[in-house]
C-alpha cells in the first residue's frame, strides 16, 4: 500500500494509533490517581483515629508534617493543611458510605471503637501541653494502606460513578467536599468534573454558580421544537435557569446602580471576558461574534451574542435584556433564529437555539407563552457580583486566580 501524507488511509491509521496512545495514557493517569486517593484516604483514616480519639497532643498534625518534610526532602502534598484535608476526606466519605461495625479489624485494630460521624473542627486532646504520638504498633499505618478502600462496593456506587470518583484529583475532591452539603450534590459534581475534565478553577466557578440547583430548570420549548428527543434532552441539561456573571462589577464600571446597567454595558463586559462566559455556559461552546449581522429582504438585524455548540451541532443566539422578561422578546428572537437557519446554518447542523438572558422572570408564565413558538428557545436570568450576598462575594477568586483562569492554567 502506497501511503502518502494526503491519503485518507494514512490519516485513519494515525488517528487510530493516536487514540490508542491517548486512551492508554488516560488509563495510566487514572490508575496513579486512584492509588493516590487510596493513600490519602488511608492516611486520613489513621490521622482521624488517633487525633480524634487517641492521645495525640496539641500540634500533632503540624509536627507530623514538619517531620515528613525533614525525612523526605521535596515531598509535596503533606503540609499541615493537606493532612487535615486527608482526614476530612476520610471522615466525610466514611460517614457517608463506610461506617462499619465497631469490631471491624481492617480500620480500627487494636481499638474496638466505632468512629462517630460528628462535626469536630479540632483535634481531641487528652494531653494539651504535650505533643505525644503514642500508638500501638498494631495500628501502624503500613497495615492500613489498602487501595481497595476506594474500590467502592456496588451497593454504594454503580461502576461508572466509582470510575468517576477515582478519575478526579484529590484537589477536586476537597473543593467539592468543602462547598457542598449532601452526598447527592457531591456525586453530581464528581460525575460532571470527570465528564467535562474541569480544572480546579473551572470547578470552583461551577460550584460558585450552584450548578446542582440550577441545571435543567430553564423554561424552554426544546422538546416541542427540536427534531431529535435526545438532542432536546441534552439541551435541557446544558442550559441553566440562572447564570452568575460575577465578572460584571457595577461599581468598577462606574454605574450608579443595577437599574442603569444596560444591555450594551453587559455585552461589552461579556466580550472582554468571553472565555469566562463560555466556561460558565459549559462544554463545547465556541464564540462566533457579538452584534452578529443578519440581513433578509433588506431588513438588518443584530444578534447580541452568537455561539456554536459542538455537542448540539447548533448555533446558539443569546439576547441580553436588562429588565424583566417580556413576551415580545420571544418574537424578536424567533425572527433571528429563522434568518440564522436560512442564511447561516449549514446543512449538517441542527436548528439554531435562542436564549434570552434577563434580570427577572416568571417561570410559569414563560413556560406557558413559549410553547406557541416554533423555534427552540429558552429564558434564563443572570445576576452580577453586586447582586450577591457579601458573604458569598468574599468567596470569589482573587485577581491572580482569575488571571490564571483566563490563561488556562491549572
Amino acid at each position: 500500500m502506497n501511503i502518502t501524507n494526503e491519503d485518507t488511509q494514512l490519516r485513519d491509521i494515525v488517528e487510530s494509533i493516536k487514540t490508542a496512545i491517548l486512551q492508554s495514557q488516560e488509563r495510566s493517569a487514572k490508575h496513579i490517581n486512584a492509588n493516590q486517593l487510596a493513600l490519602y484516604f488511608s492516611v486520613g483514616r489513621y490521622i482521624s483515629a488517633n487525633s480524634r480519639i487517641q492521645k495525640w497532643g496539641n500540634g500533632a498534625i503540624k509536627s507530623i508534617s514538619e517531620q515528613l518534610q525533614k525525612d523526605l526532602p521535596g515531598l509535596r502534598g503533606f503540609s499541615e493543611s493537606s493532612i487535615r484535608n486527608m482526614r476530612q476526606f476520610y471522615e466525610e466519605w466514611n460517614c457517608a458510605l463506610f461506617t462499619r461495625p465497631a469490631n471491624d479489624a481492617t480500620i480500627q485494630q487494636p481499638m474496638a471503637v466505632k468512629l462517630q460521624c460528628v462535626e469536630n473542627k479540632g483535634d481531641v486532646i487528652q494531653q494539651p501541653s504535650a505533643v505525644t504520638l503514642e500508638s500501638s504498633t498494631d495500628a501502624r499505618l503500613d497495615l492500613m494502606l489498602q487501595p481497595s478502600d476506594l474500590d467502592f462496593r456496588r451497593e454504594f456506587f454503580d461502576i461508572q460513578t466509582a470510575y468517576d470518583f477515582v478519575s478526579i484529583s484529590f484537589t477536586h475532591h476537597i473543593e467539592i467536599l468543602f462547598k457542598t452539603e449532601s452526598i447527592e450534590q457531591r456525586l453530581f459534581y464528581i460525575r460532571k468534573t470527570a465528564e467535562y475534565k474541569w480544572d480546579k478553577y473551572a470547578l470552583r466557578n461551577i460550584l460558585k454558580q450552584d450548578l446542582y440547583h440550577h441545571q435543567s430548570l430553564m423554561p424552554n420549548n426544546f422538546l416541542k421544537n427540536m427534531p431529535k428527543r435526545v438532542q432536546a434532552l441534552k439541551a435541557i441539561e446544558i442550559f441553566k435557569d440562572e447564570y452568575l456573571l460575577d465578572f460584571i462589577n457595577v461599581e468598577e464600571l462606574g454605574v450608579r446602580d443595577q437599574a442603569d446597567l444596560d444591555e450594551k454595558i453587559i455585552e461589552n463586559t461579556i466580550i472582554h471576558n468571553v472565555k469566562n462566559f463560555i466556561m460558565m455556559f459549559g462544554k463545547d461552546f465556541t464564540f462566533v461574534g457579538n452584534q452578529y449581522h443578519l440581513e433578509k429582504f433588506g431588513e438588518n438585524e443584530y444578534i447580541d451574542l452568537l455561539f456554536y455548540n459542538r455537542e448540539l451541532a447548533s448555533l446558539v443566539a443569546v439576547e441580553l435584556k436588562k429588565g424583566k422578561f417580556k413576551p415580545a422578546y420571544l418574537g424578536q428572537l424567533q425572527s433571528y433564529l429563522q434568518i440564522l437557519d436560512v442564511e447561516v446554518r449549514k446543512p449538517n447542523e441542527n436548528p439554531s437555539i435562542g436564549i434570552i438572558l434577563c434580570r427577572e422572570v416568571n417561570k410559569a408564565y414563560v413556560e406557558f407563552v413559549i410553547q406557541k413558538y416554533d423555534s427552540p428557545m429558552g429564558v434564563a436570568t443572570y445576576i452580577t457580583s453586586s447582586d450577591m450576598p457579601e458573604k458569598l462575594r468574599d468567596t470569589l477568586p482573587d485577581i491572580e486566580q482569575l488571571k490564571a483562569l483566563l490563561e488556562g492554567k491549572n
